[in-house]
């Protein structure tokens, strides 16, 4: 092949960034492996920092690796490599935060939907209808958690699995669901 430099005798160690670079913007595979090899610790521990959270930051370190197939040969070269990596890792893991947020509301969305459309169990009963009239009103999540475990019939266990955060959270919810819907339901009509 003519214009691709031969990588056959770089080991991690030996192999130039800039050099690993050029061959990778040429189409040079073995060459992209190898710069994905050296600096994906540095990748991943970038998306960790910035996530916390290591399922995600495995998520966003697997982005940038994509992205950096179609972006290397677009990359003009100019500054250093791992300052260039380092932005595409932030903007990655902006991305991934902002599409985690915007599923969660999607979620969120869907159980206050299903909670307002929802027909209460035995729609003729007064105080059945009160209630859930009641449940509508708690915040989101406090809301979310009765849903599934009084209208869903869950355990708080799997209701936590569901809502994405611990059993207790959802018990600390139900407990306040308690508390807020005896005032609610004791309070005078007209107040």
């Amino acid at each position: 092949m003519t214009g691709i430099l031969d990588i056959s005798g770089l080991t991690d160690d030996t192999a130039d960034s800039s050099t690993l670079v050029a061959q990778a913007r040429a189409g040079n595979r073995s060459a992209f492996g190898l710069l994905i090899e050296q600096n994906y610790d540095f990748i991943h521990r970038i998306a960790w920092r910035w996530s916390g959270n290591r399922n995600d930051a495995e998520d966003i370190a697997q982005d940038v690796c994509i992205k950096l197939g179609s972006a290397i040969r677009q990359w003009r070269g100019e500054g250093h490599l791992r300052t260039w990596l380092y932005r595409m890792t932030l903007n990655a893991a902006r991305d991934h935060l902002r599409r985690h947020v915007r599923e969660k509301r999607k979620a969120e969305a869907y159980h206050r939907e299903l909670l307002s459309d929802a027909p209460p169990p035995d729609a003729g009963d007064d105080d059945v209808t009160a209630l859930w009239a009641a449940v509508k009103t708690l915040p989101d999540k406090t809301a979310d958690a009765v849903l599934l475990v009084y209208g869903e019939g869950l355990n708080h266990a799997h209701a936590a699995e569901v809502l994405d955060c611990a059993e207790a959270t959802v018990s600390w919810h139900i407990h306040d669901a308690k508390k807020r819907l005896k005032r609610i339901l004791r309070a005078p009509e007209g107040l």
